[in-house]
């Protein structure tokens, strides 16, 4: 068999669906392999943007996404998405071209030390300098993109051994089951909860990366802990629950962290390192029940007092099963934080402010969507504000980047959301510098047919940075930009343009983008004003809060 026909045949095995990537004069024969196979190939413009795409697919089914790029210009592309999915826990797997290895007339030409470059932004890279090895490295490129921690991994096939013949059989993934936590770590922890006074329940990174949801709704019904998340476990439990205390975005001064000086036992579920740490440890007063995939990363602000390291899924269930209902817990504290979180979110999103303010902006969002649509956010100054006004229903419909945090990644991510979930509804919320990083995916988005709203929320400059430089006393400097007309820049692509002139009629207009189908980009000014008053929690509300 031909090797490149050989490794169609190994992405096939492992489930692989859909490639997205460019193609290039060194993988020719792998692309000649994919079309007589069948195989998607997602043609983007831009090798960052199918990185992206991929790194999202493995985000949402837990599957390495799978992109492809060429040598050199190719695979240098694909470093910020490496980044991107390693930081993020996405599994993706990365294929590159490369001159032979046997014998080349070019020289130096395009060739750089991808498999270098790529060894510190990855779990695993490596070149193919057989196709005997063939089966093999894809089997143990995917196993390890999957595995905890997920992340990204690189395999460069150079074009001669592409070409090769071979008679290598492919290999059948192993039979494995995740270990679990021991029952002695089991009691201890639910010694530890049951004997707090106020215990709260954190959520993270890693438990929206499983089917730990189910569990996890069990434990906050059936045993009645509040809990708050991190930005990247946002809707792992429903949002609109009674017990929910926000989420973990922003400041010390937040009402969800005057909850967190309350508690006397944290259960942090799916923490990750990576994230921003969602509370602070200065000391050893509060007891910390850490419970992972893997143990914990201790350093200064962070030593948990038990480490329960297992699957999370089935550690949460025995916990619940342990602790039964309690009645020694005392929530008051707790519930004067989330009267004053519930108040203060409440605020803005009957604004009729225009330019439209940011908390209206998520309403309306929250109004056009089911519980399962899906928002995808680029990075910018809206990204806190949906972080703690937006209120997540499901697991995964709120795709944020809090661990890279990289500009131009919404669009592909809405791109790859659309095509993993066709009948999902689907918006992309970015700022119009870092939809313009990938802007030239609309093409993508229109050629593939897809149904997909991108709402452009534009403030002509860098409005988190210059937020930042304002808060520090500078003078404003190097923020501003400019911007084409976004509503003829969609049209020139195939897509529809909006431009709403006011907060009701882009609630309106997103309506109707939604119901409508195809490719609808929505022109949005944003008034970030308000910024430091409403993102953190007021002097006033401070000082009810601790009169309470």
């Amino acid at each position: 068999m031909k090797a490149s026909d050989l490794f169609v045949k190994a992405l096939e095995a492992e489930g692989v669906r859909c490639v997205f990537g460019l193609p290039g004069e060194e993988n020719l024969d792998l692309l000649e392999s994919m079309r007589a196979s069948g195989l998607r190939l997602v043609v983007t413009r831009h090798e960052q943007a199918a990185g992206f795409m991929a790194a999202t697919w493995g985000r949402l089914t837990g599957r390495a996404g799978v992109c492809l790029a060429t040598l050199g210009p190719g695979a240098t592309n694909l470093v910020t998405p490496a980044a991107y999915a390693q930081l993020g826990a996405m599994p993706m797997v990365m294929l590159t071209g490369q001159k032979p290895i046997k014998a080349s007339k070019q020289g130096h030409f395009q060739i750089v030390d991808v498999v270098g470059m790529m060894r510190p932004l990855t779990k695993q890279t490596r070149t193919l300098v057989s196709a005997e090895h063939i089966p093999s490295a894809v089997r143990e490129a995917f196993r390890r993109a999957e595995e905890e921690r997920p992340g990204a991994t690189h395999l460069e096939l150079p074009e001669d051994v592409a070409r090769d013949s071979t008679e290598a059989a492919l290999l059948a993934p192993s039979a494995w089951k995740r270990p679990v936590a021991d029952e002695g770590s089991i009691a201890q922890a639910v010694e530890t909860i049951a004997s707090a006074k106020r215990p709260l329940l954190m959520i993270g990174a890693g438990a929206n990366r499983k089917l730990t949801s189910e569990m996890l709704r069990v434990l906050v019904d059936r045993v009645g802990i509040p809990f708050s998340s991190t930005q990247m476990g946002k809707g792992v439990v429903d949002e609109s629950h009674p017990l929910w205390m926000g989420t973990a975005a922003l400041s010390d001064g937040d009402f969800v962290h005057r909850a967190i000086e309350a508690s006397d036992c944290i259960i942090n579920v799916g923490h990750d390192v990576i994230e921003k740490p969602p509370f602070v440890m200065r000391d050893s007063r509060r007891a910390v029940v850490h419970l992972n995939f893997s143990s914990a990363e201790v350093d200064p602000v962070y030593f948990p007092k038990l480490e329960v390291t297992g699957d999370i899924a089935n550690a949460v269930w025995r916990i619940a099963e342990g602790l039964g209902s309690r009645t020694n817990w005392d929530f008051t504290p707790f519930e004067k934080a989330r009267a004053g979180l519930e108040a203060q979110l409440a605020k803005g999103f009957a604004d009729d402010r225009f330019p439209i303010y940011p908390a209206r902006l998520v309403a309306e969002v929250r109004r056009a969507l089911p519980d399962d649509g899906i928002v995808c956010l680029d990075n910018g100054m809206y990204k806190l504000w949906f972080a703690r006004y937006y209120r997540t229903r499901r697991p995964n419909t709120l795709l944020l980047d809090n661990a890279l945090a990289t500009m131009g990644a919404g669009l592909p991510s809405a791109i790859a959301a659309r095509l993993v979930h066709p009948r999902r509804k689907v918006v992309a919320v970015c700022g119009d510098g870092g939809f313009m990083m990938n802007s030239q995916e609309l093409e993508t988005a229109v050629r593939l047919g897809l149904d997909l709203v991108v709402i452009v929320v534009r403030d002509d400059g860098y409005g988190m940075i210059r937020w930042k430089q304002g808060e520090m006393g500078l003078p404003d400097f190097g923020m501003a930009l400019g911007n084409p007309d976004f509503v003829r820049y969609a049209e020139a692509y195939g897509a529809r343009g909006h431009r709403p002139t006011s907060a009701s009629e882009f609630g309106a207009t997103l309506a109707r983008s939604l119901e409508a189908g195809g490719v609808h980009v929505i022109d949005l000014p944003i008034d970030y004003s308000d910024n430091t008053r409403a993102l953190g929690v007021g002097d006033k509300e401070l000082e009810v809060l601790h009169a309470g």
